[in-house]
């Protein structure tokens, strides 16, 4: 069973860059799109980008275009989210998450299988 865990979180200062970095075990990522997802405090979590089986990027939010990408290495059987240009809205648990289906939506039912989230905090 794929098991996935984040890594890679702090406290970072506006404009500042964090990697984040969610590591599978039990499977190969191989046949698995992943997507990062976000809650912010008082919110609901919400999906910001996914990584194809085949490398392509879906952002599912407008605000982190420009910023964060994603990308992933097969022989570490590792996806990266890297963030530049924080801002503290940015803030949040930051959780990956593996799906069969592709990136066809960031509906959380579609994912079966959850990492335990990295806190990030953006602030001065």
């Amino acid at each position: 069973q794929l098991q996935l865990v984040e890594s890679g979180g702090g406290s970072v200062q506006p404009g500042g860059s964090l990697r984040l970095s969610c590591a599978a075990s039990g499977s190969t990522l191989d046949w698995y799109a992943i997507t990062w997802f976000r809650q912010a405090p008082g919110k609901e979590r919400e999906g910001i980008l996914c990584n194809s089986r085949h490398g392509g990027s879906t952002y599912y939010v407008d605000s982190v275009k420009g910023r964060f990408t994603i990308s992933r290495d097969n022989a570490k059987n590792t996806v990266y989210l890297q963030m530049n240009s924080l801002k503290p809205e940015d803030t949040g648990i930051y959780y990956c998450a593996a799906t069969g289906r592709g990136c066809y939506d960031d509906d959380e039912r579609s994912y079966d299988y959850w990492g335990q989230g990295t806190q990030v905090t953006v602030s001065s």
